[in-house]
């Protein structure tokens, strides 16, 4: 029976989570976690899998003879930018467990925005008991720009819980119960949103695309009578200067954000200490790792049974 190919784990993970999720991952194989600095010097050639996320950069000099690269979340611009990355399919996450928490994130941040969560924690720290006008999810349209499995997901809870949903996306998806618009009705699609959802992936089309000529063309007619941006598709899709600049000058009424233009987000940042902004570190759905092994272990069967891999990357889409 030959000897089946070990498997490469650089994932910038948890260092404890992803050891605790190879207990019993990949039982039938090797697996040479990067992590470990007993592989520092480890000769990489002839292994046929990688599984990645933000990996060293001479991961693929290294491993030149690779046959499938996982990605370890559902983006994967930080593998297409590595240099020496193989002419292999580059296969990302998809699972159940990343998808809701993908909606849970998206839905917390519209009904913290829509029930004026922070204000309330002003005046609870002033011990102020005030009522504020309170308006319901129906009176607010939500544009989920990205209209992929995350974004459709989130689409059906955001309805669930009453809010008007519409959707935008390169081009058109059909998304049963939500009307949406293709790269020709971005005007039309933003001229409605009052909560704008980012979920994009980042390609050279959607490099810094939220920027202040976006977000001036957002509607005005809200119950909050200025829009607001929650973001957690790539931090490279939108321009910081430009949110920052919207905030003060009210083009934007409130934000939250997941993903940054650089990360870890600078302990400077004024994003930190603005009343009207939430900032979680990237974790909006956080892969499960159990889930990832599992995933990967799913598409390796697939691959050396002959058929065909799953959730395969177009490179030159970016997604």
């Amino acid at each position: 029976m030959p000897v089946k190919s070990p498997v490469i784990v650089d994932l910038k993970f948890i260092p404890e989570e992803v050891e605790a999720a190879l207990l019993g991952a990949f039982p039938d194989r090797e697996v040479i976690n990067l992590a470990d600095s007993a592989h520092e010097r480890r000769d990489l050639s002839g292994i046929d899998y990688a599984v990645v996320w933000k990996s060293a950069p001479d991961l693929f000099s290294r491993a030149p003879n690779l046959k499938v690269v996982f990605s370890g979340g559902a983006g994967v611009d930080h593998v297409l930018t590595l240099p020496g990355l193989p002419d292999v399919p580059l296969v990302r996450f998809v699972d159940r467990t990343l998808t809701t928490r993908m909606s849970e994130w998206v839905v917390m941040q519209c009904l913290l925005h829509l029930r004026q969560h922070r204000a309330y924690e002003a005046l609870a720290r002033k011990h102020e008991w005030r009522d504020l006008i309170q308006p319901e999810a129906a009176d607010v349209t939500v544009g989920i720009m990205g209209m992929g499995v995350l974004g459709q997901d989130a689409a059906r809870k955001l309805a669930m819980m009453g809010f008007k949903v519409i959707g935008w996306s390169r081009t058109k998806r059909a998304v049963e119960g939500v009307e949406t618009y293709d790269a020709a009705g971005l005007d039309s699609f933003l001229g409605r949103t009052d909560f704008l959802v980012g979920l994009l992936p980042l390609t050279p089309d959607t490099r810094g695309i939220f920027n202040a000529d976006l977000f001036k063309k957002l509607s005005r007619k809200g119950p909050f009578g200025a829009p607001v941006f929650i973001n957690a598709g790539r931090g490279g899709s939108q321009v910081e200067s430009d949110i920052l600049q919207c905030l003060d000058n009210g083009t934007l009424l409130a934000a939250s954000l997941d993903v940054f233009e650089r990360e870890p987000l600078s302990p400077e940042s004024r994003f930190w200490d603005m009343p009207n902004v939430y900032v979680t570190p990237h974790v909006a759905a956080a892969s499960d790792v159990k889930a990832l092994f599992a995933h990967v272990e799913h598409q390796i069967e697939r691959f050396e049974s002959g058929l065909p891999l799953e959730h395969v990357v177009d490179k030159v889409a970016g997604y």
